[in-house]
């Protein structure tokens, strides 16, 4: 019995490190997918800006803040529709 007993607190502490590890799978997937984000954000910036300064030597910053700010709404309503068309094909694939 003192055996069983030994075995199955075994059993419970393996089980409390995959739950600590799965959660911890979990927060580092957020944290890469937080970081794609801002890495986007980034080059689309520069992205942006080398188109500006291409096409004008001396442009205005409001005009590129501008630009950069829409191109971020492109992207985001982008990534909703990605998103979206996700979502519908794992419903679909549920009926």
């Amino acid at each position: 019995e003192k055996q069983l007993q030994d075995l199955v607190k075994q059993q419970e502490e393996k089980i409390k490190q995959l739950i600590d590890h799965s959660g911890e799978v979990k927060s580092l997937k957020a944290e890469v997918s937080q970081l794609k984000r801002l890495l986007q954000h980034a080059e689309l910036e520069a992205k942006v800006l080398r188109q500006e300064l291409r096409l004008e030597p001396n442009v205005n910053s409001t005009h590129v803040q501008e630009r950069i700010l829409l191109q971020q709404e492109v992207e985001k309503l982008r990534q909703l529709m990605l998103d979206k068309d996700d979502e519908k094909r794992l419903v679909s694939k549920k009926f």
